[in-house]
């Protein structure tokens, strides 16, 4: 067993190649097995990610705050703690805070975790929902 206190664990920007806004990462996932990736994202009110897929899936854990999550085929969801997000393999989505809210969540993923594509939300997209 591996303990990490929590002002241990080092929140960094995430920058803005694959994001809109101030978000910071937080890696969750400890030890030499790195089959799985969990890390803790904290969205300030208008940030989210760019249109990206997971080639096995995702798991979001809505820890606090207020966002949304949008499909490619415009389908929006608002988000609040304690819900549960499921991307299927392959499913290009975003994610986000609100307009007047921040947004944490726990991303869970397996294997090579991300794939980004190359456009970022439009304002359009992200006021949708």
């Amino acid at each position: 067993m591996e303990h990490t206190p929590a002002a241990d664990i080092k929140w960094v920007n995430a920058g803005d190649e694959h994001f809109t806004g101030t978000v910071f990462f937080g890696p969750l996932s400890a030890g030499p097995d790195r089959s799985l990736n969990a890390l803790g994202v904290l969205f300030e009110p208008e940030a989210r990610t760019d249109w990206h897929s997971h080639p096995d899936g995702q798991v979001l854990y809505i820890v606090a705050g207020v966002g949304k999550v949008q499909k490619d085929d415009g389908e929006t969801v608002r988000l609040s703690g304690g819900d549960v997000v499921y991307a299927a393999a392959g499913e290009k989505h975003w994610h986000g805070a609100s307009e007047t809210s921040f947004l944490m969540h726990l991303s869970l993923t397996t294997g090579r975790a991300t794939e980004w594509l190359p456009e970022k939300v439009s304002e359009q997209d992200y006021r949708r929902g």
